[in-house]
């Protein structure tokens, strides 16, 4: 029987006290910023997706090019998880210093250097390397705009886009480079050409958008809205932060392990066809942004943490089939099924957070989670390589299995939402 929420002692006001909204709205003159986050969300779900490299039949490429075991190419999901690491630890320090006009600014600044790095098809430490730097800027745009949008008002309507966009980016990426892999016959590094300009056109857009967002305006406002330094380590002590972000640690992790071994597992255990094996990748993130936007209306209806573990239920016995029934078409129309009801997952995450803690920890605490969520996208998938090279590609259905479970688990950890929070 779970409970409900607890913070660590303190007196309980409005600005402590999760039942009041202390959501903002936009200020019209900054009615451009959602699309610049929509923007990043965009190239930050085409990011994860090249940074991962194995999603879009990269892995097949990369090991015959370098001459790599699985493990050794698993090595680029591992890389960027030192850089998720630095955006959790940090972040909410860059945002006192450099307000979000810093993050818009430096954040993708470390993807357009990464990609043209790896556009110039470098040696494979180099590329290894280099990745740490993406998952430092991945994390911070992670952090930074889930936590910021958490803030304001029509949180599931714009949650919902954001991760929409992230979830299209993840779905046109597979087709692209596929395309240019398979029908073009170019290198797997030319992909990182249209990366790196997607990201050039983020630092230009993010510019003009926060621009006025600086650090001493980000103090101010935190200053007026009652928070207290050291929010940080106050998140650290609510056990809604840790659950959180030990549970999106194992959802991104799944989302890219599906996303970037899906490919290779339909070649080499399915039988399928380079091309439509990269499809099936494609099927996969677009049922994630349908989901995300079509049940993003249902799911505050019915309540987020009723809501979630019913997705989960039902994806679990999306993989049953996905693994039992070994047949091409099956299993590329049960995964774009799964990324369907998994895709809402990680917007209902963080809308959990800002009904279970106080207002003044929001950003802190969605901060941390959604980087340490991040760096799934960096264990999870390097695991699964692993694993795949001692005891083939096969291994991943029961590893998904085991991590839709693990992730039940987890979610019903969970503390209850009050019913008077959840009907706010």
């Amino acid at each position: 029987m779970a409970s409900t929420a607890t913070v660590i002692n303190m007196p309980v006001d409005e600005a402590h006290d999760p039942t009041v909204s202390n959501h903002v709205s936009i200020p019209l003159e900054d009615r451009s910023i959602p699309g610049q986050t929509n923007l990043g969300a965009f190239g930050q779900g085409s990011a994860t997706v090249a940074d991962a490299l194995g999603s879009l039949l990269m892995t097949v490429r990369i090991e015959s090019d370098y001459d790599l075991s699985y493990t050794v190419t698993s090595l680029v999901f591992l890389s960027p998880f030192a850089g998720y690491t630095v955006a959790a630890l940090f972040s909410d320090r860059l945002h006192l210093f450099f307000g979000r006009r810093g993050i818009a600014l430096f954040a993708p600044s470390c993807k357009v250097i990464t990609y043209v790095v790896i556009a110039t098809h470098p040696p494979y430490p180099a590329v290894v390397a280099i990745l740490a730097l993406a998952g430092l800027g991945n994390g911070l745009v992670d952090a930074a705009w889930n936590a910021w949008i958490g803030t304001l008002t029509h949180t599931n309507e714009l949650l919902g886009l954001l991760h929409g966009f992230y979830g299209l980016g993840a779905t046109i990426s597979p087709l692209i480079s596929t395309s240019m892999i398979t029908k073009a016959h170019l290198g797997w590094w030319t992909f990182f050409y249209p990366m790196a300009a997607l990201a050039a056109l983020e630092v230009v857009t993010g510019s003009l958008a926060f621009w006025s967002e600086t650090g001493a305006k980000y103090v101010d406002v935190n200053r007026a809205n009652g928070e207290r330094k050291g929010m940080t380590r106050l998140a650290l002590r609510q056990k809604v932060t840790w659950i959180c972000a030990m549970f999106l640690l194992c959802y991104v992790g799944l989302e890219v392990s599906l996303g970037g071994w899906i490919v290779n597992f339909m070649i080499r255990v399915r039988h399928g066809e380079p091309f439509s094996s990269g499809m099936t990748a494609t099927g996969f993130w677009l049922g994630i942004t349908v989901g995300r936007v079509f049940l993003g209306f249902i799911t505050p209806k019915v309540g987020e943490r009723l809501a979630v573990s019913v997705y989960l239920l039902v994806s679990v016995g999306l993989e049953l089939v996905f693994w039992l029934v070994p047949q091409f078409i099956v299993s590329a129309v049960a995964i774009s099924f799964l990324g369907f009801f998994t895709g809402p997952i990680f917007p209902s995450t963080i809308i959990a957070v800002t009904k279970l803690l106080p207002s003044d920890m929001h950003v802190a605490a969605i901060g941390f989670s959604a980087a340490i969520g991040g760096g799934g996208a960096a264990l999870l998938p390097f695991a699964v390589g692993a694993i795949a090279q001692a005891k083939g590609p096969a291994t991943l259905q029961p590893i998904v299995l085991a991590l839709l479970a693990l992730l039940l688990s987890i979610w019903l950890t969970l503390p209850r939402i009050p019913k008077h929070v959840h009907q706010a």
